[in-house]
């Protein structure tokens, strides 16, 4: 699964890791994060995210 990046502040979300603190288990996939879901941590939009290219 691809990783998201967030451009404001480099948040990076991994599908492995989920985000705890938003109830998002690991194994979620980034496009099955709510559409209401921001970066936790400086609130950026889910939209706004961008696909990290794996090496």
């Amino acid at each position: 699964m691809k990783r998201y990046k967030c451009p404001t502040c480099d948040y990076i979300y991994d599908p492995a890791l989920g985000d705890p603190e938003a109830d998002i288990p690991e194994g979620t996939a980034f496009e099955d994060l709510p559409e209401e879901w921001v970066c936790p941590d400086c609130g950026e939009e889910k939209a706004e995210f961008e696909a990290i290219d794996e090496e």
